[in-house]
């Protein structure tokens, strides 16, 4: 495990032009299985000066303009740049030193080739739990066959997956300083570990984390259990190779069950990434309506 998870964000930068689609749904149903609320939007992904740009194509069926897709392009460049910032300061890391590149660049257009450092959004939100490695705390299950491969069944059960809030406290307490409020936050994420069960599918060879499910088993000590009851929750994470020997997201799935005094709901979000394709060197990497 320890192997598995300090090579699990290798795979997106292998290839130094490609780009993919993805398509995020919410679905709120009540009573019945009625259809509540839904939303299905559809975005493409593609490199724009080195970074990987999130372009919207559609909105519940409709056509995003053009005007609105490049102003979308533009706030979500920007962020990334940001983001990356924070990311090389937190590290120490010179951006242009540490950024991956080919050591003969393909011709054609060299702002399509990915500099950035930080794993693109379509990765990070694959891999929304940052598992740790916490010796003793995995328990393999069996051999199981997924896809047609045979994996690795393997249990982990938390201390410190959610420790965010934890470590904060443990700083303040060090320091002699107490909140109780954020003490109170602590308390919940040490809980919401205590009950928590992920199940990891492991391709041997590869030292890769094909899939894994997370599951909350029981939430009764969060708070205002008058107002809203937090039933089952699970998510779970789904990895393809869309290219040969590279790994990459293919589907993300979460349900939680809610119950409130006027009845009960049941909210369903998901996102597909597929038709991964590499990119014409030869020209400018655009999404496919821009070519």
């Amino acid at each position: 495990m320890e192997q598995v998870l300090a090579h699990r964000d290798e795979n997106w930068k292998k290839l130094q032009q490609y780009l993919l689609d993805e398509r995020e749904q919410i679905d709120v149903r009540g009573s019945g299985q009625k259809p509540v609320w839904g939303e299905r939007r559809d975005y493409t992904w593609y490199i724009r000066d080195g970074y990987f740009v999130r372009s919207p194509v559609s909105f519940n069926g409709v056509a995003i303009s053009e005007e609105d897709r490049r102003k979308y392009e533009a706030d979500f460049l920007r962020r990334e740049r940001e983001r990356e910032k924070r990311y090389a300061r937190r590290n120490s890391v010179d951006q242009a030193d540490a950024a991956p590149a080919p050591a003969e660049p393909p011709p054609g257009n060299v702002d399509g080739l990915l500099r950035q450092v930080r794993e693109p959004g379509f990765v990070s939100s694959a891999y929304f739990l940052r598992f740790k490695f916490e010796s003793g705390k995995y328990a393999f299950v069996g051999r199981e066959t997924l896809d047609g491969k045979e994996m690795l069944r393997v249990e982990y059960y938390p201390t410190r997956l959610f420790s965010h809030e934890q470590d904060h406290e443990r700083r303040r307490r060090e320091a002699g300083e107490f909140d109780p409020e954020k003490a109170r936050e602590a308390e919940y994420e040490r809980l919401i570990n205590k009950v928590s069960l992920v199940t990891l599918w492991i391709e041997p060879s590869a030292r890769q984390i094909v899939k894994y499910t997370f599951k909350g088993i029981d939430a009764d000590f969060l708070p205002a259990q008058w107002l809203v009851r937090v039933g089952d929750f699970t998510a779970s994470m789904m990895m393809g190779q869309p290219f040969p020997n590279i790994w990459l997201p293919r589907s993300l799935d979460a349900y939680v069950g809610l119950s409130f005094a006027s009845g009960s709901f049941d909210v369903r979000y998901a996102v597909e990434y597929h038709d991964y394709r590499q990119a014409d060197v030869k020209a400018a990497v655009r999404p496919p309506r821009d070519r």
